[in-house]
């Protein structure tokens, strides 16, 4: 009987998960939160996953332009996933987009503007590339 470590059966979870945004809590069941800290942390050294926010990681790629890692969707993707699946925010319609869509306006959305109700305080960010989020009550 062969024993697994915690960072290869973090990492086989990881993998198996049709997801692509974790958190810590997500393998608490595996052991306690210092040592899947440890493990998280060991995986980002190892450019298995990335993080992006504090308490949120991603599956990631090498980049096949830049040979960088990157993370496997975009920014923005992983930002809404986070909020909605993982946080249990509710996101709101963006009226840049609104405006966009409906020809009211020719500037083009960048993405990186999310609207939420309620109060968040969540920095995403990944290679000097940032989400903003926008309140709304």
């Amino acid at each position: 009987m062969r024993v697994k470590t915690l960072k290869s059966r973090v990492r086989l979870r990881i993998n198996k998960s049709k997801g692509s945004v974790f958190t810590p809590g997500d393998f608490f069941d595996l052991s306690g939160r210092d040592q899947v800290g440890r493990a998280l942390r060991e995986l980002v050294a190892e450019d298995t996953i990335i993080r992006f926010g504090q308490g949120l990681y991603a599956k990631a790629k090498r980049s096949s332009v830049t040979g960088a890692i990157i993370p496997i969707r975009p920014l923005p993707d992983l930002a809404r996933e986070a909020l909605e699946e993982k946080l249990k925010v509710k996101l709101m319609p963006n009226a840049d987009v609104e405006r966009y869509n409906s020809s009211e306006s020719t500037q083009v959305p960048t993405g990186r503007v999310i609207t939420v109700k309620g109060r968040v305080n969540r920095k995403m960010s990944f290679n000097g590339k940032s989400i903003k989020l926008r309140n709304v009550s």
